[in-house]
């Protein structure tokens, strides 16, 4: 099969991903076999191609958000039939047995296992997943629209939990990326309103043409406090600034998988009167049914910009100089 494999830890600028032939993956007990359609890219696979995150297995195929259909099934996996459209996301395995994974928190789990990180995944023509972590991709989504929800949606989704918005109540949102313009149709939906501060002047004309009260570089420019923020961004800095603009007893939420270090703050200024800070590490089952679920009754439609497989070093490369409106996605 063609795969774009990592063969070294390496700044994506130098094009480290090499698309060759490698084995086609045979599932194993209670595994599926995808044949991959589509796989968005996001920050967490260049996390993992540079660095950021300790390498845990070379060489390696990338890709966390697959859309594709079951080609074949392990011994004793029966849960999608063949040919069923399907989604593989970050999280692939967990022990389904310690305090966390009884508790509903399985995203905390010691032993979990994720996709194009522990696990080869799908910047290639096939993956291979337990069943049990794999999605049904509802079918109001395309493959290219599905495949960013399964990362980039999802963490989107446990941020808005865990950043506490209100009904009715006002968001900021830190960054505009992937996961931010899907959290703006959610926050759209549930009657919030919100507020947009990034870079990108095209990312600025994106949120306001969503739907965005407001959207501006500068988050001193932010012109309301409120209720709650998330920090997409993987950017320390940002954090002293997304407190200060919070209403007393606001939530920020911190997106990301890595952030450079936060600098020392103020505590009246940006703790006091009850704020609150939370991270998102990952996310449940459950929180990607959920989901996919809202989505598609929104209906959520994520914004694309596609690549053929073979220009994954590009794709990346542009992801990181903030050069994709939406999400990145390779068609395999």
């Amino acid at each position: 099969m063609k795969a774009a494999v990592l063969e070294r830890i390496a700044p994506i600028g130098s094009s480290p991903l090499s698309l060759r032939e490698a084995p086609i993956p045979s599932p194993g007990p209670g595994e599926i076999r995808v044949r991959v359609r589509a796989c968005a890219i996001c920050r967490t696979d260049l996390h993992v191609i540079e660095g950021d995150l300790p390498p845990r297995k070379l060489p390696l195929i990338p890709g966390h958000q697959v859309v594709g259909v079951v080609d074949a099934a392990g011994e004793g996996a029966g849960r999608f039939p063949g040919g069923a459209r399907v989604g593989i996301a970050w999280l692939a395995r967990t022990c389904g047995v310690c305090a966390f994974c009884s508790a509903g928190k399985e995203n905390l789990c010691e032993s979990s296992r994720f996709t194009g990180y522990h696990r080869d995944g799908g910047f290639a023509e096939f993956a291979v997943v337990p069943e049990r972590f794999a999605y049904r991709i509802p079918d109001a989504f395309g493959d290219a629209e599905a495949a960013p929800l399964l990362c980039a949606g999802i963490i989107g989704y446990r941020a808005l939990a865990r950043a506490e918005l209100p009904p009715g109540g006002s968001l900021a949102i830190y960054g505009f990326g992937s996961s931010d313009h899907s959290v703006l149709q959610l926050a759209l939906r549930r009657g919030a309103a919100a507020y947009v501060c990034t870079r990108g002047e095209a990312h600025r004309e994106l949120a306001m043409a969503m739907g965005a009260a407001w959207a501006g570089e500068d988050p001193a420019g932010m012109p309301v406090r409120a209720d709650s923020a998330i920090l997409f961004a993987p950017v320390g800095e940002l954090v002293p600034p997304a407190l200060r603009a919070l209403k007393k007893g606001g939530t920020l939420a911190l997106a990301g998988i890595h952030m450079s270090d936060v600098p020392e703050m103020k505590y009246e200024e940006c703790l006091f009167y009850e704020k609150n800070i939370r991270s998102v590490t990952s996310n449940t089952r459950e929180d990607g049914e959920g989901l996919l679920r809202e989505a598609a009754e929104i209906p959520l439609r994520p914004k694309v910009t596609t690549f053929p497989l073979e220009d994954a070093n590009l794709a990346l490369q542009r992801l990181k100089a903030d050069k994709i409106s939406g999400s990145g996605v390779l068609l395999v």
